[in-house]
């Protein structure tokens, strides 16, 4: 054996060199193209979602802007009424609230039922501002189940929404169904 046939043996054994295979450099080789294509358009569906998605998550953003609400009370309030002789023949009960500009919302919500099968029937809504003006509206048929109302400022009639101190719930003694009751107001907010 000459030295030239020992070097190709050695090559071959821990090399891997074979004989007669060139090696091309530069383009892939016809079998790895589809693979290349299906990798390119998995690539393009991802970068496209992520951009999709993003867009939706900023889109959303705006449109939580108009959500937006302001909550008065965290858990429901139970009023204790008796419109019976001799105690007065209405019971107020008011939410104070602080210097808070109202203004950028739209509607005043509130949840309000009865309990133990004595109920309002109807409940007067009062917002009052600082500058002495009082707005009344009138919730009908609340009973034992909750009923959600939501009161656009349109049907309150107050000129200034910037300086709103109290939200009352009066009960009047000629306007229920039962003098002697429980109410429960939860979810008074103002919201969009």
């Amino acid at each position: 054996m000459t030295r030239d046939e020992i070097y190709d043996h050695l090559a071959k054994v821990y090399l891997g060199k074979r004989e007669g295979v060139s090696q091309k450099k530069g383009r892939p080789k016809k079998a790895n193209r589809p693979l290349l294509v299906i990798n390119i358009v998995i690539t393009l569906v991802i970068v496209l979602s992520m951009v999709y998605g993003f867009t939706a998550f900023l889109a959303r953003r705006d449109d939580l802007k108009s959500q937006i609400f302001y909550a008065l009370n965290n858990e429901p309030i139970h009023i204790d009424y008796n419109l019976n002789d001799p105690y007065p023949e209405t019971k107020t009960f008011s939410i104070d609230i602080p210097n808070k500009d109202v203004s950028k919302y739209s509607a005043l919500n509130v949840s309000l039922r009865g309990m133990d099968g004595a109920y309002p029937g109807i409940v007067k809504v009062v917002v009052a501002n600082q500058k002495n003006e009082r707005a009344t509206y009138y919730i009908q048929n609340v009973d034992s189940k909750w009923q959600k109302t939501s009161i656009p400022f349109d049907k309150l009639n107050l000129t200034d929404w910037t300086t709103i101190t109290s939200v009352s719930f009066v009960l009047e003694a000629w306007n229920v169904d039962f003098r002697r009751g429980t109410l429960l107001i939860d979810g008074v907010s103002f919201s969009n």
